[in-house]
């Protein structure tokens, strides 16, 4: 089932099955945003139809990539309640286009502190414009449909495919995953960041 227009913001660490998932998308009408290092594996793998985040908001990936997702362009486009006349308004005016679903996993925080890092290098690892992006969509999930694990893209596929659309009740359950993957995020960073060190 063909869709009209919808766009998917994607920027994943890991990348497992993005490729495929992305190409799919591509066959449902999807528009595709990503970041660096997904943008580059999603044209290796042959995704033809995805532009770089900053094709989007006009302004570079900066301080070494810390600086990638954090745009009106982005976040607005992500939190807008699509039946709320102002917040249209305010997508026209500025030239924001909604984003229907966003995909996105974390830098591995937990994953690398644990091999032994040194504060530095755990500090590089605490991912910032993941989280803002899951929490955006999360809140706002009666209108955008967030990912924030590889499994759940076959599901939402086949809801796609069959519905043309993802029901409240996948969404809600979607926002709930989210909400717990930022708390549990969090919660190893603060754990990290309290021990005493030498």
């Amino acid at each position: 089932m063909l869709m009209s227009m919808k766009c998917a913001l994607i920027s994943v660490y890991d990348k497992t099955g993005i490729v495929s998932f992305a190409r799919e998308l591509g066959k449902l009408g999807f528009e595709i945003i990503s970041t660096g290092g997904t943008f580059k594996s999603l044209e290796e793998g042959g995704i033809r139809f995805v532009k770089h985040v900053s094709e989007v908001t006009g302004f570079p990936e900066i301080l070494e990539g810390r600086v990638k997702t954090e745009h009106p362009k982005l976040i607005g486009g992500i939190l807008a309640i699509r039946d709320r006349k102002e917040h249209m308004k305010d997508l026209e005016k500025f030239q924001i286009e909604p984003i229907d679903l966003v995909v996105c996993n974390l830098y591995p925080f937990e994953k690398v502190t644990e091999q032994g890092a040194d504060m530095k290098t755990a500090l590089e690892n605490i991912d910032i414009g993941g989280p803002n992006m899951i929490r955006a969509a999360a809140k706002n999930f009666e209108n955008v449909v967030v990912i924030v694990n590889p499994r759940r893209y076959g599901q939402v596929l086949r809801e796609y495919k069959k519905n043309g659309d993802v029901s409240v009740e996948t969404r809600k359950v979607l926002s709930v995953e989210a909400f717990k993957e930022t708390a549990r995020y969090d919660s190893a960073i603060y754990r990290f960041l309290e021990k005493p060190r030498p």
